[in-house]
């Protein structure tokens, strides 16, 4: 995991932002080039000095966070974040919710990937102002590059924040970006047993969206057992299931992000 491989240190000061709210593209890029190094990262002689490194990138980024956090909460702004395996359908997910939400709540989106601004482009119209972050070599957004972007992405009308972090289970839930909480996407096609193998992720979400619904029928998987798991790690959490593409449960979905901002 990231506390221990260092892996934030590639992440600091270096990633490309691109901006798709229909007016400008912005490209910002440093001279340095920093390598996701986990041998070098690590301090092999004396578990101290590791748990001194962990406990340092943490703190950096959670301070950061909290910043993130109280800039919201002047602004109304509440944010969630998004994360999940790559291919669950996040990005699908967030295309119908921004033209379900068009008009009737005012949203922002920043959205992660190593490289490419692909996302971004097919989000681009929805009535959202939305920025492409690229980490490069980085397997997770942290609160420094949200901290960079929140300015000139969050507008005075803006009430829901949707960050879409890089697709993984384990690195980009450790680091708090300063979100009022995290939303763990889980699609029907892994299994159902990613929450006891991945506990990391589910342990921390309140609310999980079972995605690709649609597919159920042609494939060995079992909802009564998905939720069993999630529930094992997670007493309580609430679990939306749908299906971005044929719309089923959307509704609840759509009704339950506009009940955020009341």
């Amino acid at each position: 995991m990231c506390e221990d491989c260092g892996c934030e240190q590639a992440n600091s000061g270096h990633h490309h932002t691109h901006s798709h709210d229909g007016h400008t593209h912005h490209h910002h890029d440093s001279d340095h080039h920093h390598t996701h190094d986990h041998d070098s990262a690590h301090t092999h002689n004396k578990n101290g000095r590791e748990i001194q490194l962990q406990q340092k990138i943490l703190s950096k980024n959670d301070e950061i966070a909290a910043k993130n956090r109280q800039w919201l909460d002047e602004r109304g702004v509440i944010a969630v974040n998004l994360i999940s395996s790559p291919g669950s359908g996040k990005t699908l997910l967030l295309e119908r919710t921004l033209e379900r939400l068009k008009g009737k709540l005012g949203c922002a989106v920043i959205t992660g990937d190593q490289q490419t601004d692909n996302d971004a482009k097919r989000l681009k119209g929805k009535g959202a102002i939305v920025k492409q972050i690229e980490t490069i070599n980085s397997c997770h957004l942290n609160a420094e590059q949200i901290a960079a972007l929140l300015p000139e992405t969050v507008g005075p009308d803006t009430k829901l924040l949707l960050i879409e972090n890089i697709g993984n289970l384990v690195c980009p839930s450790a680091f708090d970006l300063g979100e009022h909480f995290k939303i763990a996407l889980l699609s029907t096609p892994e299994g159902e047993d990613k929450p006891v193998k991945y506990p990391s992720l589910f342990t921390k979400a309140p609310v999980v969206v079972l995605t690709k619904m649609d597919l159920t029928p042609h494939l060995d998987w079992d909802l009564a057992t998905c939720r069993k798991h999630l529930r094992s790690v997670r007493p309580g959490v609430f679990i939306f299931e749908l299906s971005a593409k044929t719309g089923n449960g959307m509704d609840a979905w759509i009704d339950y992000l506009i009940g955020l901002t009341r």
